[in-house]
């Protein structure tokens, strides 16, 4: 288990964007920010995944239905990244999905198409009262 909270895991992933952000700046397609950004991750030694399958069960089938966690960081924060003109409410309503699905804590959107990028960034919380709680077991 990773001791750092997930709060301080939060500030890191900010942290790293924006190193990324000052970097390339915006006005790139949302597969650069992500590779670039998973660089970035590895060089501050932030365990990751990139593309993390998000199976779907109903009623007791999996359905295979291509949904993807654009970064999964250390099996319990998602990282949703853009590069759009602007967040729409239906971008959050995914990262929420997606928390609910997997049981996480916590998701960023992260969206590197604007010029600063603190403006770009919305966090989004599964269970806001239990943030400091251990994450969940390893599947």
């Amino acid at each position: 288990m990773n001791p750092i909270s997930i709060n301080d895991l939060s500030h890191s992933l900010i942290g790293a964007a924006i190193e990324v952000h000052r970097e390339l700046g915006p006005g790139l397609l949302e597969s650069a920010y992500e590779t670039a950004y998973s660089h970035e991750l590895k060089l501050r030694g932030i365990a990751h995944v990139r593309q993390q399958v998000m199976p779907i069960v109903y009623k007791g089938v999996p359905l295979d239905s291509g949904y993807r966690i654009d970064i999964l960081v250390d099996d319990r924060l998602v990282i949703e990244l853009k590069s759009v003109e602007k967040l729409i409410p239906l971008f959050s309503t995914q990262v929420l999905t997606y928390l609910r699905l997997g049981g996480y804590q916590l998701g960023l959107l992260m969206n590197f198409n604007v010029p600063k990028l603190v403006d770009g960034i919305e966090r989004i919380s599964n269970n806001a009262q239990n943030l400091s709680a251990p994450p969940r077991p390893p599947r």
